[in-house]
């Protein structure tokens, strides 16, 4: 029979952005007092779960949001650097609908592509890194779950890819809300399964630089 392995897909907590921009990699973005609380509600539900490899982005409000996991389960909290933020040329700015960046015609060009898309790095290079990611943790807890703590793009990306599903998408419509879980159940090596948890609760997935 094959072995049940459990890799879970934990979005960060909410950061620290009171200028509300689009902080993509930028280096310095911490979570916020109520992202603290998140990490810490999603280490309290996931506290009986027989998680043996923790992993994060390398991006600070990853690894915050996965310490307090790895200390209730006695881990170290490894970092991959394929879980990281999706690149993004608007990083820095205020993208919100209406609002600066994209009311500026200089930036135009970078918004003709929306299917590949044109203003970053592209949804299929997201989906491929992130599977590999998974696979590296799905062997590292072969039998077991692992925990991987990355962003809303690559997280929602690559569910859609395994779900076979275009990768273009509105980003409006992402169900993946702060400090949420995908979870992907597999047998062996195949995907059998994949769950959906909210336990720090529902966020809008509008809001710019949550």
């Amino acid at each position: 029979m094959s072995e049940t392995t459990i890799v879970h897909l934990l979005r960060h907590g909410e950061v620290h952005n009171p200028d509300k921009i689009l902080y993509g990699r930028l280096p310095g973005f911490k979570l916020s007092d109520r992202g603290q609380r998140q990490a810490l509600t999603v280490a309290e539900a996931v506290a009986t779960h027989d998680i043996t490899h923790v992993v994060a982005s390398p991006l600070q409000r990853a690894q915050e949001t996965a310490a307090p996991i790895a200390a209730a389960h006695r881990l170290d909290v490894e970092t991959d650097e394929r879980l990281i933020e999706a690149d993004n040329q608007f990083e820095g700015e205020r993208v919100a609908v209406g609002d600066g960046a994209l009311r500026q015609p200089k930036h135009w060009p970078k918004l003709v592509n929306p299917f590949r898309p044109s203003w970053g790095e592209p949804y299929v290079e997201i989906a491929h890194r992130m599977l590999g990611a998974i696979h590296r943790a799905r062997r590292a807890a072969e039998g077991h779950e692992a925990l991987c703590v990355s962003h809303q793009l690559p997280i929602w990306t690559v569910r859609r890819f395994l779900e076979a599903k275009r990768l273009w998408h509105d980003p409006r419509n992402r169900q993946c809300s702060l400090a949420s879980l995908t979870s992907l159940v597999f047998e062996g090596e195949e995907l059998v399964r994949i769950v959906y948890s909210e336990p720090a609760g529902t966020t809008d997935p509008k809001v710019t630089g949550a």
